[in-house]
């Protein structure tokens, strides 16, 4: 492991640099609560979601131009016009370690395996399941060998062990060049784990993405963070943030993990960033709060901010946008 010296690692573990949000409850006990609360779905806490919605229809994106398309929760086909890009590619009925329980998707993909371009980057923020999903990377790796991995500290050795060798994986402010596109590495506030006995052995990021001028900020999964500002200094201003606003309640055990709404907006004004697009909602419940929640609470969010919902919007699955505004 690199980086002995550093702010958020003391020699075994990563850590978030920054004091814990006061939310009057310890944070492990909380999390506690909403593992019970997932497997017996107590009504009293969890909201009603449907159990499939059907997707509507919308054309494959021309990967020659450029354009940003939502395949669900986090994970987005990114086109720069010369170079295609998957972040956090999650095609699996569940975001589980087994087949058979776990966060059910309620939406198909936007776009299966099978409709996607040939892919020359992939983006994996971190190493929770519906963040790193093996089976859907191993199908995309069969389909494009040559697709690029690059993550983050700690993750590079696992992936090898499951048949996926080769990724380049980064610090904090760490960053590579592939085919043109410089990735720098930047802070999130958030944890790892993918057992009971790995927590936070391995780093989480957020990335921004500088393809000939143009800079793309992909957010990973995050509360809210000081480091937003950083990430303006020393990056610049994004042309496109896509920012995560769901999976956020309760928020006295979600704070320090997940943004909601209002966070979101937040951080979109500390990244200057000239357009955003929401995720990490609407797929898979992994959290109490209602299904269409976090688009409507981000309308209301906007509104309190003065910022028009032009700037700051959400896509529907398998929608595509303009990259550059």
């Amino acid at each position: 492991m690199r980086s002995s010296e550093t702010d958020h690692f003391n020699g075994t573990y990563f850590f978030n640099p920054e004091a814990a949000p006061q939310t009057g409850k310890r944070s492990r006990g909380g999390m506690m609560r909403i593992l019970r609360a997932r497997m017996t779905r107590n009504p009293a806490l969890w909201a009603q979601w449907p159990e499939r919605i059907e997707n509507k229809p919308y054309p494959a994106p021309d990967p020659a131009t450029p354009s940003v398309t939502w395949i669900g929760h986090s994970s987005f086909l990114v086109c720069f016009g010369g170079l295609t890009m998957l972040t956090d590619p999650v095609f699996s009925e569940r975001c589980s370690p087994v087949r058979f329980a776990g966060p059910k998707r309620v939406r198909d993909p936007g776009l299966r395996i099978a409709q996607l371009p040939p892919i020359d980057l992939i983006l994996l923020s971190h190493n929770h399941y519906d963040h790193m999903d093996l089976d859907s990377l191993r199908q995309i790796r069969k389909r494009f060998p040559a697709a690029h991995l690059v993550t983050s500290l700690g993750n590079a050795a696992f992936l090898k062990r499951a048949q996926l060798p080769g990724a380049t994986e980064l610090d904090w402010w760490e960053s590579v060049t592939v085919q043109g596109a410089h990735i720098a590495a930047a802070p999130a506030r958030h944890f790892a784990a993918r057992t009971l006995w790995d927590r936070n052995q391995t780093l989480w990021v957020s990335f921004m993405v500088n393809y000939h001028g143009h800079k793309l900020y992909f957010g990973g999964d995050s509360g809210y963070t000081k480091f937003y500002t950083e990430i303006h200094r020393r990056l610049g201003a994004p042309d496109l943030a896509l920012l995560p606003i769901g999976a956020y309640a309760p928020r006295e055990v979600m704070k320090s993990v997940h943004m909601n709404p209002e966070e979101a907006v937040q951080a979109f004004s500390d990244l200057q960033a000239k357009r955003a697009v929401g995720m990490h909602f609407g797929t898979f419940q992994l959290t109490a709060e209602p299904i269409d929640a976090p688009e409507k609470e981000l309308t209301l969010a906007l509104a309190q901010a003065g910022i028009s919902p032009d700037r700051f919007f959400t896509l529907d699955v398998g929608q595509s946008a303009p990259l550059w505004g």
